[in-house]
């Protein structure tokens, strides 16, 4: 199950209070899946998701505020990149009614008009306003967040939540009523679609407040927590990592030039506090400068043994070059 299905699941967990805010959330999902189908029977709408627990959430609603059953269909044309799209749709004689009631459509002496723009009538009281938000979610909201497996150390994506619509009245609107929850949103054109997301994990975590999806901020919390960790312990491992490669190189580095001047004058040529890091090097060749100095009967300091090593370089630099 991923990260966005579970949070809708925990929105159609809920009930709306009152007719207000069932309302609310219908008209919030069908500007997000809506559509409208005018035959010889007459103009009907229907939801398309891929969510088929939205249809005894609407179908409840519908029997409360019209008597009315839906239906829910399922066909080999809303199979789509391997998901199941669901049809759930409103009968004929109550679907006029449920949309205009919705402010999806109205209708004047020129006839009937589709409205893009959210009904600002629809969301004047705060928890009407919030069951808006609850449809819009559950009806065309998606997101890459990937819950990290236990153990697992694959990467994980970021966090990204978005609305998707064609219709860029009704995400500006959306974007407006999140903007006054503090939430900040951006809106773009992908592909003839617009996109409505939030890239900011606080952001996400606000909207999952926002429309009641509190076991779903408890997860995304913990995850954020993970990776925290997870993102701190490899910045740890590949310091820790570097430097023991920093200190493989530099005692490469030594044993080769000690080596060299073994071969040509023999270390019995060197001084002798040079002869003594030399050997101690030999005798200690994957140890740090640090550990040498706690094997060393020498008193020095790294700085020192360091410009011991570095004569001993020098020497055998001088020795390769002649």
């Amino acid at each position: 199950m991923s990260f966005a299905k579970d949070s809708k699941f925990e929105v159609l967990s809920q009930r709306p209070e009152d007719a207000d805010c069932a309302l609310a959330f219908l008209s919030g999902l069908f500007h997000a899946c809506g559509q409208l189908t005018k035959n010889s029977e007459g103009l009907r709408a229907d939801i398309v998701t891929d969510i088929k627990e939205i249809f005894d959430f609407a179908n409840d609603i519908a029997k409360t505020l019209y008597g009315g059953e839906l239906k829910l269909e399922i066909s080999d044309d809303y199979i789509i990149n391997k998901t199941v799209y669901y049809r759930i749709m409103f009968p004929v004689d109550i679907s006029q009614r449920v949309l205009q009631d919705c402010g999806i459509i109205t209708f004047d002496v020129e006839g009937m008009h589709i409205q893009k723009e959210i009904d600002q009538n629809l969301i004047v009281d705060e928890e009407a306003k919030k069951w808006f938000i609850k449809g819009a979610y559950v009806g065309c909201a998606t997101s890459s967040i990937k819950l990290s497996e236990l153990g697992s150390q694959n990467a994980t994506t970021g966090y990204h939540v978005e609305f998707s619509s064609h219709t860029k009245e009704f995400l500006e609107g959306l974007q407006a009523i999140l903007q006054e929850y503090g939430i900040v949103s951006k809106l773009v054109e992908r592909k003839r679609i617009f996109v409505l997301y939030l890239k900011d994990s606080e952001a996400i975590k606000d909207l999952l407040a926002l429309v009641g999806a509190s076991e779903s901020v408890m997860t995304l919390s913990n995850e954020m927590a993970t990776r925290g960790l997870r993102n701190t312990v490899n910045r740890q491992v590949n310091c820790i990592n570097a430097n023991i490669n920093k200190t493989l190189n530099a005692s490469f580095k030594q044993i080769e030039a000690i080596e060299l001047i073994n071969k040509k004058i023999g270390l019995d040529a060197l001084p002798e506090d040079l002869q003594e890091v030399a050997v101690l090097r030999l005798a200690n060749q994957q140890e740090s400068m640090e550990e040498l100095l706690k094997l060393s009967t020498i008193k020095l300091t790294k700085s020192g043994l360091n410009h011991r090593f570095r004569k001993i370089l020098r020497i055998a630099q001088l020795l390769k070059d002649k």
